[in-house]
């Protein structure tokens, strides 16, 4: 009964299951739109101030490298949003089975995925 067990935990080399992968990327998506708040806020209240600072606004908004980082905040709020659907689901004791846990996290990250790029598309 004596198994060589690790005597130290590697996170690089295990294998984290879908439903992991998603609830641990909600937690991250989470933090980054917390931090990212006071960032939003501001530009928000910039763009209002004067017409001046609209049009600063916009310019500022339509560079290439500006609407790619745009995308992937929009990415980052739609999976959170989905995922925490997902998860206040699974706190009613919904979906809690393995096979229907893999597949919400399946939808999440489809569903995540095809409004990212209709919003990518609108917003390009």
């Amino acid at each position: 009964m004596s198994k060589a067990r690790p005597k130290y935990l590697d996170l690089f080399r295990i294998r984290l299951p879908l439903p992991a992968f998603v609830s641990i990327l909600h937690r991250v998506t989470g933090a980054v739109l917390f931090l990212l708040i006071p960032l939003l806020l501001y530009l928000w209240q910039m763009s209002l101030q004067s017409p001046e600072t609209f049009a600063a606004f916009t310019a500022f908004m339509g560079r290439p490298l500006v609407k790619l980082v745009t995308i992937g905040l929009v990415w980052v709020y739609l999976h959170h949003f989905c995922a925490g659907i997902r998860h206040l689901a699974l706190d009613l004791h919904y979906g809690t089975t393995l096979e229907a846990a893999r597949a919400t996290s399946w939808v999440v990250f489809g569903v995540s995925g095809f409004l990212t790029l209709v919003f990518g598309v609108l917003l390009w």
